[in-house]
Formats: C-alpha cells, sequence, structure tokens
C-alpha cells in the first residue's frame, strides 16, 4: 500500500466545527443558542468556528493528537454544512479565507495535520448551479449536473435524484465530465492552500472512476496527502489503493462495542472477528480510522450508559489494534449524546465538568501510542481469551505491549502467558503505574478486577508486586 508515511504515526481528532469553540462572537448566526445551556437540534446554531479550532491548539497538543478531521467547513444554509452552496468560500459563520489560512498555519506549527470533509456526491439546493437550473429549467446550462427526472421541478417529493430522498440536497451527476472537472478544480484549490487529505463523504454513491481521478489529482499536488472513505458496510472495492488509502472502520467500531460496551461478544468472539477482518484488510489494515463514534453516532459514553470502566476497555482497543485512531471531540472528556443531533453538543471546555478518569487515560494511551512502535508498527498476537477477558501483545523488533481486558465479571486469578512476547520479569501498567511480575513466562493477576483494563509495558525499576 503506498499510503503516507505520517498516517500509521498519526492520531486524529474529529470536529463538528459549529460545535468545537467560539472564536469570533461577531460571526455568530443571529438567533444562536447559549453555548452551555441549549441543546442541540436539527436547525440551531451555536457559533463555533475556525477561529475557536485555533484559539485550541494547545488541547490537541495536550491530548495528544496530531491530525484533524473537520466536518464540512465551506458555505451552506444548515448547521452541519453537508448542503454545500459554493465549495470555494469558508462558511461566513465559520470565518473567511483568511481565518482558514491562519488556522492551517495555526496546526502546521502544532505539528497537526488537517483534512477536510469531502462532499461532492450531492450539494445544497442553494448551490449556484443548482438554482440556475430551478430558474431556467432544460435551457440552464447546467441542466446535466443533476439527475432531473420532470420538469418544472418539484420538491415534494424531489422530482430531481437526491441524498437519501432530502429535498435540499440535489444530487450531482458526478458521471458528466463538466462536473468531476468542476470537483477537480475545487480540490486543487484547497490544496493548494496546504490541507493534508480528504474524508470522502457517501462515496459508495458515487462510481469508481470519479474516485480514482479524484485521488490522482490530489496526490499530483500533494503526494503525502491522505484519502480516507465513509464506508459503514463492505469495504471490499475501498481496499484495492486505487481510490482511498483507508476507511472509517465502522466494523471494527461495531465488533468493540459488542465486546466491550454491550456484552454480545465473549473474548473468543472478539478474536475471532479482529482476526478475519485483520486477514481481510491485508496490508491496509494500518491505514483505517479506529472510531467509537462520531457526528453520525450516539456518543460512546452513552452507549456505555456512563459506566467509564467500559467506556476504558473500548478506548484501550481503539488505541492498542491496528488502525488510525479518531477521537471525537469530547469523548476523550466524558461528553454524552444519543445520535443525532444529541451528539453534536457543543464542547465542554469547564475541566470542572470533565471525567478525569477518561481525559488522563486518553492523555496516556495516545503518549504511549507515540512512544511505542510496537503500538503503531507491530503485529497482533492473542495471549489467552477466557470467556470475557481478553489478552494481546503488539510487538515491533525489541518493542512489546500487553493488553489485559475484562469488560464483565470479576476473576479471582487468571495467568496470561507473556514469556514469548518477551524475556521480562517486570512489567508496568501504564495506566495506574501499578508494577506487575512476571514468574516462569507467567502474570497472575490476583484478582483480575471487573470492568479492568491493563496496558502493559516492560518495566526495569525496583521491585514489583502483582495487583
Amino acid at each position: 500500500m503506498n499510503a503516507p508515511t505520517w498516517i500509521r504515526d498519526a492520531i486524529f481528532y474529529q470536529i463538528f466545527p459549529e460545535r468545537f469553540a467560539n472564536g469570533d462572537p461577531s460571526n455568530d448566526p443571529p438567533g444562536s443558542a447559549s453555548w452551555d445551556e441549549d441543546m442541540p437540534t436539527r436547525e440551531n446554531f451555536f457559533g463555533g468556528d475556525l477561529a475557536g479550532i485555533a484559539q485550541h491548539a494547545d488541547h490537541f497538543q495536550r491530548l495528544g493528537v496530531n491530525a484533524l478531521y473537520l466536518t464540512p467547513i465551506f458555505a451552506a444554509a444548515t448547521n452541519h454544512k453537508y448542503d454545500t452552496q459554493d465549495y470555494l468560500s469558508i462558511d461566513p459563520a465559520f470565518g473567511t479565507l483568511d481565518t482558514f489560512r491562519h488556522l492551517v498555519s495555526t496546526l502546521h506549527d502544532a505539528q497537526v495535520r488537517l483534512v477536510l470533509d469531502a462532499v461532492f456526491n450531492h450539494c445544497g439546493d442553494g448551490f449556484w448551479a443548482f438554482q440556475d437550473v430551478l430558474e431556467h429549467g432544460p435551457a440552464s446550462r447546467y441542466w446535466d449536473w443533476f439527475i432531473v427526472d420532470s420538469y418544472p421541478i418539484q420538491f415534494d417529493p424531489p422530482s430531481y435524484q437526491t441524498c437519501g430522498g432530502a429535498p435540499f440536497l440535489p444530487k450531482l451527476n458526478t458521471n458528466n465530465p463538466e462536473v468531476l472537472a468542476y470537483v477537480l478544480e475545487v480540490a486543487r484549490y484547497w490544496g493548494a492552500l496546504g490541507i493534508d487529505g480528504w474524508r470522502l463523504d457517501v462515496p459508495w454513491k458515487v462510481e469508481g472512476p470519479f474516485w480514482q481521478a479524484f485521488k490522482d489529482t490530489v496526490l499530483g499536488l500533494n503526494p503525502d496527502s491522505y484519502l480516507v472513505a465513509e464506508v459503514w458496510r463492505g469495504t471490499r472495492d475501498w481496499l484495492k489503493g486505487d481510490r482511498v488509502h483507508g476507511v472509517m472502520n465502522y466494523r471494527l467500531r461495531a465488533n468493540i462495542l459488542d465486546y466491550a460496551v454491550f456484552d454480545h461478544m465473549d473474548a473468543e468472539d472478539f478474536d475471532y472477528e479482529v482476526r478475519q477482518l485483520l486477514s481481510e484488510h491485508g496490508e491496509t489494515a494500518p491505514y483505517h480510522l479506529t472510531l467509537l463514534g462520531c457526528h453520525d453516532t450516539p456518543r460512546i459514553h452513552t452507549l456505555c450508559k456512563g459506566d467509564t470502566g467500559r467506556h476504558l476497555i473500548a478506548l484501550a482497543l481503539q488505541m492498542t489494534l491496528p488502525g488510525v485512531p479518531m477521537i471525537y471531540y469530547g469523548d476523550e472528556i466524558g461528553m454524552e449524546g444519543e445520535n443525532d443531533p444529541d451528539c453534536r453538543r457543543p464542547m465542554i471546555w469547564r475541566e470542572d465538568r470533565w471525567n478525569r478518569t477518561l481525559f488522563d487515560a486518553t492523555c496516556t494511551l495516545t503518549r504511549l501510542r507515540r512512544e511505542h512502535p510496537a503500538l503503531r508498527l507491530g503485529d497482533v498476537r492473542t495471549l489467552r481469551t477466557f470467556n470475557g477477558v481478553y489478552a494481546y501483545a503488539r510487538t515491533y523488533e525489541d518493542d512489546a505491549v500487553v493488553v489485559i481486558l475484562n469488560p464483565r465479571m470479576e476473576q479471582p486469578s487468571l495467568r496470561i502467558p507473556v514469556g514469548e512476547v518477551s524475556g521480562a520479569t517486570h512489567w508496568r501498567d501504564a495506566i495506574t503505574n501499578a508494577r506487575i511480575s512476571a514468574e516462569d513466562g507467567m502474570i497472575s493477576l490476583l484478582p483480575l478486577r471487573s470492568r479492568s483494563v491493563y496496558v502493559l509495558i516492560t518495566d526495569t525499576q525496583g521491585e514489583t508486586h502483582n495487583t
């Protein structure tokens, strides 16, 4: 797989710009809701913007992330901005082109990459080409940019192809060479402004040659760009390397939830599913985004019903299995939220409202990922599956990390074989700093508590004891 080398070292942070931080109140939409008091709806605005993102570069460094994925930032009518009106303009509520340039410069100075959302299957009904079609009908120069069944155009039900049946999201005719040429112009425009890649929105709705041309154009401008596809189900066609480098790994997310959160899988089942997925992904496995949630799903802490132990198990899997971790803004502090729009609540910046256990563990795990090549480059070796208990090792050259997880009932004692992983007799749990000894190549945990997480690294200091 010819992917950018920086991807294996990346830890992504996904931001829904309207809800992350309000850095410039002067561009707030009229009637914006109260950041700390109101709840999100499908229609309301809170005033988040690009200046707010730039002002919190210290949060990214503190958290240990080095790449951002932003949902759409181009001019649009909604709070989510998936209804693009102008692909070459920043939405006025998010700032200006100068604001964007400042954001790129600030992030790059902080060694943080920036990936934008490529929403090219459809546009908004305010897109200038669609407005021309509404005004001039079949005589419009842009009539063939869309897929119109009948004229005059009807909105309810729509007489033109849409995304998901939503009248405000007319589908672009991506088989039209003019549409492709326009999209490639858009890609070149933002690429020249220094972005580091694109996340492709609903890409399965668009024919493969379109994305092949898109990839060629993006990489032709910047060979170090990263392309990742939003693919929820079948991924086979997206693993060939001709369109993207990776996918959003929703299948792994589902497995993590079934094992760590819902108790739908025991450890044997989970191990089988992980190995199947790694086998199917092959050499592309390190380049897929590993997510626990996003702007389209309930938040992980809500799915865990507020159980920090289960959340930590899911987080440990996200950070230690192969793939590129992607944290959804606010998950690191235990924010709650059911499905859209509730999962898009404004970021909580009052630290007295943070779940410090989650935040500290997230920072610890991102640091471990940076410091241990085994977590970025290593193989996965299953050490033991015992009912709900799952133990595995990541190894690379002389580096080893052992992960032990128990989302279910307490085990009075359990032995984990680590002798073939490392000859070390002294280990340290990176989460709690507890020191643990290995005897005859076995670690004995007395007891292995319910909802417990161990991420063990070799320890060269002092006396050890088991906990």
